[in-house]
């Protein structure tokens, strides 16, 4: 239970620096702290749930790019995180997807996966000496 809680609060905090530090990912956190825990929580069922599957199948395409199709890959989650917000009502949004769909779409994606997974990264050294 206690790693869910730090996990969650990683990457809700991942969230909101990519928030922070990209225009192109809106999101009202001063008002809706508990959207964000919300948002976090989904994001990771996401990457549990989804994730491991669309690895799987772009196996392939993995070899062949050297693993730099993971930050397509990770972006399509965030994406997909984007739509599931819109159906929770919260607003989330990605180049103002949902419910509009542009290149600007895409580099926001791109580039958030990009800051989520920096973040995640750095943050979970933390987290390696609570074990």
């Amino acid at each position: 239970m206690v790693d869910f809680i730090v996990r969650t609060a990683i990457t809700a905090v991942a969230l909101w620096v990519a928030v922070v530090v990209l225009p192109q990912i809106e999101f009202d956190v001063a008002g809706q702290w508990w959207q964000l825990v919300v948002i976090a929580i989904v994001f990771g069922l996401i990457n549990s749930l989804v994730k491991p599957i669309v690895k799987l199948l772009a196996l392939p395409i993995r070899v062949m790019t050297l693993g730099l199709i993971s930050f397509v890959i990770n972006a399509g989650m965030l994406l997909l995180l984007a739509w599931v917000a819109g159906l929770l009502d919260i607003s989330f949004q990605i180049g103002g997807y949902p419910p509009k769909f542009s290149i600007d779409t895409l580099i926001g994606a791109l580039l958030g996966s990009i800051v989520i997974s920096i973040v995640s990264t750095v943050l979970g050294v933390f987290d390696r000496g609570r074990h």
